[in-house]
């Protein structure tokens, strides 16, 4: 059942914003049960109703936040890891407009839990999602783009470790540019131009 609809659905908002709080400030292995109970308002007891443990709400929330990201593409958008075999190669290049703006969205409308995700990528199992990613998406797009299967982590690496540190540095600045203007770095990060006009020309591909 989805927490949404669940008949504990407040009392879950509440310990995700405690959890979330706490991140804030400290590193997830030294959250206790009696400081999210604190800073929740909830005794002991309501928490051990609905968690064994504070990993089990960590994941509870991690897997809320893969949800929340992936309703912010369009079903055609999430669609795309089945026909990474026989779609062209253009609709295989994430870094457009189609992709950005969602994912872009959805950092400015979380910019703190997305702080606290970057800042303690171990507590998220980031290692695992990655590896799945890879495995499931990144890899069989780097495959039909032939690219050497030794150096495929490496490019991966680089990709989301500089869109990553882009992001950072937006929400560092209160995301006072726009998504266009930050997706537009990112354009011109990756794709190695300063010129506009060409990197307007390849925002219209992409979008086609």
């Amino acid at each position: 059942m989805n927490k949404s609809e669940s008949k504990y659905f407040h009392t879950a908002v509440r310990f995700d914003e405690a959890l979330l709080s706490l991140l804030e400030k400290k590193p997830f292995e030294y959250i206790t049960v009696s400081e999210l109970c604190k800073e929740a308002g909830v005794n002991r007891s309501t928490f051990y109703l609905h968690y064994e443990n504070t990993r089990e709400l960590l994941n509870e929330t991690t897997r809320d936040v893969l949800d929340g990201f992936a309703a912010y593409f369009s079903v055609d958008e999430k669609g795309i890891a089945g026909k990474f075999s026989d779609c062209s190669l253009q609709e295989l290049v994430f870094i457009n407009k189609r992709y950005l703006e969602p994912y872009l969205s959805y950092i400015r409308d979380h910019q703190r839990l997305f702080t606290a995700a970057m800042s303690q990528p171990v507590a998220f199992q980031f290692d695992a999602a990655f590896r799945r990613l890879f495995d499931n998406v990144f890899d069989p797009i780097l495959d039909r783009f032939q690219y050497p299967t030794e150096s495929r982590k490496y490019v991966m690496m680089f990709y989301l470790n500089g869109i990553t540190a882009i992001v950072t540095e937006w929400i560092r600045e209160g995301c006072a540019k726009t998504i266009d203007e930050v997706a537009m770095i990112i354009y011109q990060c990756i794709f190695g131009t300063w010129d506009r006009a060409a990197m307007e020309g390849l925002l219209e591909q992409s979008t086609k």
